[in-house]
């Protein structure tokens, strides 16, 4: 049977490295991204859309390029807008929007995915990437930290709804990851400041150092598979530790 599946997001960073772990011979991805060079690498076995993943109408598309592949499998959230505010210094119209703006897009993914399950007759799983800061939030960063805590519970509360329906629903919680977005933050500072981002995350991940998308993709995967079949409305850190630790070397006063 041909299987296919939904990954927004999926030219760079986690999605890519989930959209390439999917892939097989009798398997189609769908990618959703806003950037079209980020697809760049893309060769058979990945469907293109380009547009943004918060938009109903490009994430229906999405969806009914997966069905004509295949039965839709699993739909992967990854998408995300990184973008601090704090409530004192910005408008509270903008830290709104950079709430809602996160969130949307879980929340446009698991409608999307969840009607074409049902309207197919297919089970199917969902998994949403949120971050480590969903339980300990970073100063500065509350639209992010918000709207992935809300997204856990997005998932928690679609996986009650609709898992007697076949449709199970989880989500991955990342520390730091060796993304693109990773690399180029480092590579914007000087060596010796770069060294130092380096061995402050190294200290504050249990196992000495960062993920890579890879290791999140391995796990994103497994709760799309039927190995992972009883395994519902859970968020399962990816972050080497990390929050059990504790720390977090973007804390500042």
């Amino acid at each position: 049977m041909d299987l296919s599946y939904v990954v927004t997001g999926g030219g760079r960073g986690i999605g890519k490295a989930v959209a390439e772990r999917l892939l097989g011979e009798r398997t189609t991805v769908v990618a959703i991204e806003r950037d079209p060079h980020a697809l760049a690498w893309a060769g058979p076995g990945i469907v293109p859309v380009i547009g943004d993943a918060a938009d109903e109408e490009v994430a229906a598309w999405a969806a009914d390029l997966a069905q004509e592949s295949g039965t839709l499998k699993g739909w992967v959230n990854n998408a995300a807008v990184f973008r601090d505010a704090s409530v004192h210094s910005s408008p509270v119209a903008e830290v709104r929007a950079l709430i809602a703006a996160n969130l949307d897009l879980a929340v446009v993914g698991c409608a999307t995915a969840v009607r074409h399950f049902l309207a197919a007759g297919t089970p199917g799983a969902i998994v949403n990437v949120t971050s480590h800061q969903a339980t300990r939030a970073v100063p500065g960063s509350l639209p992010y930290a918000t709207s992935k805590a809300a997204t856990e519970g997005l998932t928690r509360a679609l996986a009650v709804e609709y898992g007697r329906r076949g449709i199970r629903v989880n989500a991955v919680a990342p520390g730091t990851v060796a993304t693109e977005r990773h690399e180029a933050f480092l590579a914007s500072r000087s060596r010796e400041e770069a060294a130092a981002v380096q061995e402050e995350l190294a200290r504050l991940h249990p196992l000495g150092r960062v993920a890579t998308p890879a290791e999140v993709a391995s796990v994103v995967t497994h709760l799309l598979s039927d190995d992972a079949a009883f395994v519902n409305g859970a968020t399962i850190p990816v972050d080497g530790g990390r929050t059990v630790l504790g720390l977090d070397p973007e804390a500042r006063e």
